[in-house]
């Protein structure tokens, strides 16, 4: 069996070849990535491509599976190029899969793609409107709904869609920071212990699980031709603010969620963090998973979510990455360079 990972050098790409290429079943694998990592997994060749652009349909030639993982994070301050790479992008991948000939094509979506449910639990069957005026709930809604015409024109082509929540590895550790946090963050202050206090906007509650977990949930619903459509995916404990405290070792002290989104907003303006606003108003609205599904195809987490969670901010604290350009580790040349190219203005690709 041959399987194409768009964005195969990122944190969920990455973790997905491996799995794969654990696997018995899979004989070949090509990810596609806009950078090439410096290492290699057993069976595995990778290619460069940019999905937002590039002729995709003969990378795809002979794939069984397409999974597509490949995401723009930055620029924040220019929608309309996350827009191209995204939304223009994922359309652009899944009609080639289909004119490929690909038996399978698996998307990468989001909790974020969710209408706001604000910590109630919801299955898959949940609207998926996002919240319209955050770019990545925006585009991941998109995404949906670009899926929904490729099932009616190709009912011969099995469409998957995953719905995971916060993916973390230690090895992720530096890009997630340089995603959401940027380069001013102390890092040092996120081991436990070091924080007497932190905030936490109120009412917040998220679900996060290790990479590995979500390559295996992926290799399942890859090779399983009886998997199809929509798959929540979520490891426990829910994140909230008691589980946050006892992460940090700190105290929690919950704080309203407008007055944490004012102070986002003016850091954002002033390029001193690269996430946007709106994507606090996305958090914040999030569903909590029903992953009853996904649990009936075998799949169980191994790692605890708060284990998750405690490892990647260890990892920001060290400093760690991975062996590709876009999971590099953190370093004093790299959080110069953010800020010379202005904070949440450079490109920063999931693969």
């Amino acid at each position: 069996m041959k399987v194409v990972v768009t964005g195969a050098t990122g944190n969920v790409g990455g973790a997905i070849v491996r799995a794969l290429a654990a696997d018995e079943q899979v004989t070949e694998i090509l990810g596609l990535a806009r950078r090439l990592p410096e290492s290699s997994e057993p069976k595995t060749t990778y290619a460069v491509a940019d999905v937002g652009e590039d002729d995709l349909v003969p990378h795809l030639q002979g794939a069984d599976v397409v999974i597509h993982t490949a995401w723009l994070f930055q620029p924040t301050h220019s929608p309309m190029v996350t827009w191209q790479a995204n939304a223009v992008g994922s359309v652009r991948l899944f009609e080639a899969a289909a004119a490929a000939g690909a038996k399978a094509l698996v998307h990468t979506s989001s909790v974020g793609a969710y209408s706001p449910a604000h910590g109630e639990y919801v299955d898959e069957s949940w609207p998926t409107h996002s919240v319209p005026h955050a770019a990545y709930g925006r585009e991941k809604a998109y995404a949906e709904r670009a899926l929904d015409t490729i099932e009616a024109r190709h009912p011969e082509l099995r469409v998957v869609r995953m719905r995971p929540g916060f993916i973390f590895q230690r090895t992720s550790a530096s890009a997630q920071k340089r995603l959401m946090a940027g380069p001013f963050v102390p890092t040092s202050l996120l081991r436990p212990g070091r924080l007497p206090v932190v905030p936490w906007p109120a009412g917040l509650k998220i679900q996060t699980m290790h990479s590995d977990d979500v390559g295996e949930a992926f290799r399942l619903v890859a090779l399983s031709e009886e998997a199809r459509g929509a798959y929540n995916v979520a490891s426990d404990p829910v994140v909230d603010a008691e589980v946050m405290g006892q992460v940090l070792g700190a105290r929690v002290v919950q704080v309203p969620g407008a007055a944490a989104r004012i102070a986002l907003q003016a850091l954002w303006h002033l390029h001193l963090v690269p996430a946007e606003p709106p994507l606090m108003d996305l958090v914040m609205g999030l569903p909590l998973l029903d992953t009853s599904r996904i649990r009936a195809l075998g799949w169980t987490p191994r790692v605890p979510a708060d284990d998750a969670l405690r490892e990647v901010l260890a990892g920001m604290a060290d400093h760690a990455g991975g062996d590709s350009p876009n999971q590099a580790p953190d370093t004093a040349a790299s959080r110069l360079d953010e800020v010379a190219s202005g904070v949440g203005e450079k490109s920063t690709p999931a693969g």
